[in-house]
């Protein structure tokens, strides 16, 4: 996953396991000259979305030992790791992955949101659980962004 690896670069470069928001920064935006420094803080951003940074007292802290990504050589992220995801998104991704046809996915989605009276990406998650599917990253994100724990 480039998101992963574009993440995991500048502590590996900084052998480090917290960097700060402008190290990092500088990192993606004037070390590899990968992304402008705007986009390289919409990176964070797309990344904490993702629950593959964490941001802890005033540091960004990786999810994942970045020891365990290669950065291949040659290697730079496309512009596309920007767009962030939504929840419903990422979950009908991985249900889709797992073999389930999208248009059927998204219609029993669709009719499990109406059943249960909860928001698409909450249907999304129980359907993806219900099939079997591994969703807990995107459900944990979810909650967070409805202010849960």
């Amino acid at each position: 996953m480039s998101l992963r690896t574009a993440v995991a670069a500048p502590f590996r470069q900084r052998g480090a396991e917290r960097l700060g928001e402008n190290e990092f920064v500088v990192a993606l935006s004037l070390d590899r000259d990968w992304f402008s420094p705007d986009q390289a803080k919409r990176l964070i951003d797309v990344a904490t979305g993702q629950g593959l940074l964490a941001r802890e007292d005033g540091d960004l802290v990786p999810s994942f030992d970045p020891e365990d990504v290669t950065v291949p050589e040659g290697f730079v992220p496309d512009e596309s790791i920007l767009q962030e995801r939504s929840t419903f998104e990422q979950v009908l991704d991985r249900v889709v992955a797992d073999g389930v046809e999208k248009q059927a996915a998204v219609a029993d989605i669709n009719r499990l949101q109406g059943e249960l009276g909860v928001t698409v990406e909450a249907a999304a998650v129980v359907y993806a659980r219900r099939q079997g599917v591994d969703v807990d990253e995107p459900a944990r994100a979810a909650v967070e962004e409805l202010g849960g724990d």
